[in-house]
């Protein structure tokens, strides 16, 4: 199930810092970053205008991808098979750090750096610590994910964004591993400047009102990202509950997207709502995706909402293209593949709690 960054979203005013302004993010076509600041927040003031434009549309209605449905994927597709193919990304990190590319069955590759190797790290500049980092982390080197976050406090002011970093977060939000999609929110909230500050909340919540759009996505996107790295996550899951009721279908598109970063137990019923009442049916896609693969909940959170998907299948109420998405959801979280028959499921899901 695949769910998506504001994928198009330009970094040109995301949270310019006043140390470096970001370059723009190519991953995003353009849509937004944010500018004012309060006491304390290391939100840039008055930061350049960000583009106009409107996120990439998932192309696949029925079918979920893994995470992150946007234009990025086609570069993050690229990198990924870089990485499992042992090719030229590997050998870069290999002359890099000395390190072992050692291909593993099903076309993955489990790269291993010594203590000894990682010291390397400390001669490379923190621009290129956090982008080879989050390429091991990618690529599930032992060690990375920990260095990551060992690291990430001191690269505040010394990271910025660019191709490689928008690459490579996308392949990280991407992964089967929850350590290695939280690797890169934390990256990614780096190179936007961002440090977890609920100062910074405030700014956020005050762009998410803005009528630049491209602004406001970007407040949305950054404030689910803020929450998940536990920076008032009550706080955030209440501004973005107001924000499911907005009139236009991409300001709750992306709204449920931040949902989905934030990965608390109350996110659960806010997206099953949604999958039922939104009239949006792109709305109501992300919202399915959301509960199924995408974003930060874990696989027993996501379990909690088979019930409700269970009823939602033959719900008369709904579309047959809802009926199909919560089918779809149902198979992503449980691992089944029954044919899409609600007596079939109901008749699995009760036979799977009697045993």
């Amino acid at each position: 199930m695949s769910i998506a960054i504001p994928s198009e979203i330009s970094m040109n005013s995301a949270q310019n810092s006043p140390e470096q302004p970001q370059p723009a993010d190519p991953r995003l076509q353009s849509t937004p970053d944010y500018g004012t600041l309060g006491p304390g927040s290391d939100i840039a003031l008055g930061g350049p205008e960000a583009p106009a434009a409107g996120p990439v549309q998932p192309t696949r209605p029925v079918r979920f991808g893994p995470f992150i449905a946007i234009a990025a994927g086609v570069l993050a597709a690229v990198l990924v098979g870089n990485v499992h193919s042992a090719g030229a990304a590997w050998q870069h990190l290999a002359d890099l750090f000395s390190v072992r590319a050692v291909p593993e069955p099903q076309s993955t590759v489990s790269t291993s750096a010594s203590p000894k190797d990682l010291a390397h790290l400390d001669r490379l500049k923190p621009q290129k610590q956090a982008e080879t980092l989050l390429e091991l982390a990618v690529g599930n080197s032992d060690g990375a994910v920990d260095q990551i976050s060992s690291r990430v406090d001191r690269w505040h002011g010394k990271v910025s964004w660019n191709p490689q970093l928008a690459n490579l977060t996308t392949a990280a939000l991407n992964s089967n591993d929850m350590r290695v999609r939280e690797s890169g929110l934390e990256v990614q909230l780096v190179a936007y400047g961002l440090s977890k500050n609920p100062l910074n909340i405030d700014v956020l919540v005050q762009d998410a009102d803005s009528p630049d759009h491209a602004r406001k996505i970007w407040a949305l996107w950054s404030l689910g990202a803020m929450a998940n790295r536990g920076v008032e996550p009550d706080r955030v899951v209440e501004v973005l509950t107001t924000h499911l009721k907005d009139s236009d279908e991409d300001s709750r598109r992306w709204t449920v997207e931040a949902l989905a970063l934030v990965g608390t137990n109350p996110t659960i019923p806010l997206l099953l709502q949604t999958l039922h009442d939104d009239p949006s049916p792109l709305v109501r896609e992300r919202a399915a995706c959301s509960l199924a693969e995408s974003g930060m909940l874990t696989h027993q959170q996501r379990l909690a909402a088979v019930p409700q998907l269970l009823s939602y299948s033959d719900d008369p109420s709904l579309d047959a293209q809802t009926h199909a998405w919560a089918f779809q959801a149902l198979a992503d979280i449980t691992g089944q593949r029954l044919p899409h028959d609600s007596t079939a499921w109901r008749n699995w899901y009760a036979s799977s709690r009697a045993e």
